[in-house]
């Protein structure tokens, strides 16, 4: 006898943290499925792992589309793999986003270095203390 774990939207909220709007929000963009009894959502297993998987995407900067992108890679040909390639795609693409913005904010500090230092120069000048 297969004995199947549903957890409710109360013990999903509590272990990820997360409120039950962000799951309805999941739910309505079409990442999970819950089953439904009247106005009860059981969440399966697979929910639960998606629903870490959907968590850890947001945290590392995927934006939901690319996370339904990546998840409807999984459940058509090629599968998995399809998946995995992607998922490395998407990976590549966002630490050479986070790189270039790395190094838009040296540049921006940088610059403010300059800034600050033509302000002190320039007070320096005027005979203005700091």
């Amino acid at each position: 006898m297969v004995v199947h774990k549903f957890y409710s939207i109360s013990e999903l909220t509590k272990e990820f943290g997360v409120s039950t709007r962000t799951l309805r929000f999941y739910e309505d963009e079409g990442l999970i499925h819950p089953e439904r009894r009247g106005r009860t959502r059981l969440y399966r297993a697979a929910d639960r792992r998606l629903l870490m998987e959907i968590l850890r995407g947001r945290r590392i900067g995927f934006t939901v589309a690319e996370i339904r992108e990546i998840v409807q890679v999984y459940k058509s040909p090629p599968g998995e793999v399809g998946q995995l390639k992607l998922l490395m795609k998407k990976v590549d693409e966002k630490r050479a986003e986070l790189r270039q913005k790395r190094k838009d904010i040296e540049e921006t500090l940088a610059e403010l270095d300059n800034v600050e230092e033509a302000c002190l120069t320039r007070m320096a000048e005027i005979g203005v203390g700091t």
